[in-house]
C-alpha cells in the first residue's frame, strides 16, 4: 500500500490564529493612535515610542539568549513590540529617556521573563511597568504636555491639567464649577487634551477598537462590560451630585478606553470563559470609578487592570466551560 491513510488528533482544520498573527495586528490597530500622538505632540511621541520598543525588544532578546539560554528567539512574536509600544502609550511624551529604559526593563525583565516569558505572565506587563513608573517617579509621569506644540518640542515642552485632573480638583473642593473648563467632547476625540500619549484621541481608539473586533482579534465582552460598567457607575453619581463628572467625560478622558480596548483584553491575562470576561470587565468597571473618584490618583484604569489580573486564575476556575459529552450532575 503506498498511499497510507495518517490519523492524527483533532483539530484536523487550522484557524489561521496564531500568537504573531494576533500581536502583529494589535500593533496595526494601535497605529491611529499613534499618528494621533505624533500629531499632538510631535517629536516626544516619536522619541518615546522608539526607545520604549527598542528596549523592549532588546531586554526579552537579551534575556533569552545570555540568562535563559533558550535556543528559541522569541523576539519576533511581536510581544515585545507591542508592550513596549502599550508602554510608551501610558508615559507623557516629554518623559526622560533613562526611565523609558527602566520602565521597559521592569516590564520585561521582572514581569514576564521572570515567570517564563509570553503565556506565564501574571501581570500585564506594560501596565506593570507604568505602575512601577508611576510610584517610583511620580512627577515624571504626572507632568502633562499641552498638545499642538510642534515637532520641536520634547523636555521642554508647556505643560497643563489633564481631564482627570480637572475631574479630581473639583471632587476634592466640592466645586461643581471646575467642571465648566474640562475640554469640550469634540476636544477629547480628536486628541486636543494633555494625557499621556496613547490615551488622549478616543476616535482613534474606537477605530482601533473596530479592528480588533472585525479582524476577531478580540470580543466584545471585555471592552463592552467595562464601558458600560463606568457610565452606569458615574451616571449615577452625576446625577446625585454634579461635583461629579458625568458619564460622556468620564468614558472619554484618561487611560479608560486605551485600557478597555488594548490591555484588559490581553490573552494571558484575562479570563478565557465569556462569562468570566463579563465578570472581569464588571469588577474593573467599579474599581476604576473607585478610584478615579476617592482615590490618591486621578487615574485608576492601570491599578483596576492589574488588581484583577491577579483574580484571572480564581475567575477561570468559576467560569470552567464544560466538557464535550458531559452530563450535568444531579442536584
Amino acid at each position: 500500500m503506498a498511499n497510507k491513510l495518517v490519523v492524527s488528533l483533532s483539530p484536523h482544520v487550522h484557524s489561521g490564529d496564531s500568537v504573531k498573527k494576533n500581536m502583529y495586528w494589535v500593533c496595526i490597530a494601535l497605529v491611529p493612535a499613534l499618528i494621533c500622538s505624533f500629531i499632538s505632540f510631535g517629536a516626544g511621541a516619536i522619541i518615546t515610542t522608539a526607545i520604549s520598543v527598542a528596549a523592549c525588544v532588546f531586554f526579552e532578546w537579551f534575556i533569552n539568549k545570555f540568562m535563559l539560554k533558550n535556543p528559541k528567539c522569541t523576539v519576533c512574536d511581536g510581544s515585545a513590540v507591542l508592550t513596549g509600544v502599550l508602554l510608551a502609550f501610558n508615559m507623557p511624551s516629554n518623559i526622560q529617556p533613562w526611565i523609558i529604559v527602566v520602565g521597559a526593563l521592569f516590564a520585561i525583565g521582572i514581569v514576564k521573563m521572570t515567570f517564563g516569558g509570553l503565556g506565564c505572565n501574571l501581570f500585564n506587563p506594560a501596565l506593570a511597568g507604568r505602575a512601577f513608573l508611576l510610584i517610583s517617579f511620580p512627577v515624571d509621569m504626572t507632568t502633562w504636555p499641552n498638545p499642538g506644540q510642534g515637532f520641536g518640542s520634547w523636555l521642554d515642552a508647556e505643560t497643563g491639567a489633564t481631564p482627570l485632573s480637572v475631574m479630581k480638583a473639583a471632587f476634592k473642593s466640592g466645586d461643581a464649577s471646575l467642571m465648566d473648563t474640562l475640554p469640550s467632547v469634540k476636544d477629547m476625540l480628536i486628541g486636543n487634551t494633555g494625557g499621556c500619549l496613547g490615551e488622549v484621541c478616543a476616535l482613534a481608539l474606537l477605530l482601533g477598537l473596530a479592528i480588533l473586533l472585525v479582524k476577531k482579534v478580540i470580543t466584545w465582552h471585555i471592552p463592552v462590560s467595562i464601558l458600560a460598567t463606568v457610565v452606569v457607575l458615574s451616571g449615577l453619581l452625576h446625577a446625585a451630585n454634579p461635583v461629579y463628572a458625568n458619564p460622556v467625560a468620564e468614558l472619554l478622558s484618561g487611560g479608560l478606553l486605551l485600557g478597555a480596548i488594548f490591555m484588559a483584553t490581553d490573552y494571558v491575562t484575562s479570563p478565557m470563559s465569556s462569562k468570566g470576561q463579563l465578570v472581569y470587565g464588571v469588577a474593573i468597571g467599579v474599581l476604576t470609578v473607585v478610584i478615579r473618584t476617592w482615590g490618591a490618583y486621578p487615574e485608576g484604569m492601570s491599578f483596576a487592570i492589574l488588581i484583577m489580573n491577579a483574580f484571572v486564575p480564581l475567575i477561570n476556575n468559576k467560569f470552567k466551560p464544560k466538557r464535550f459529552g458531559e452530563v450535568p450532575a444531579k442536584k
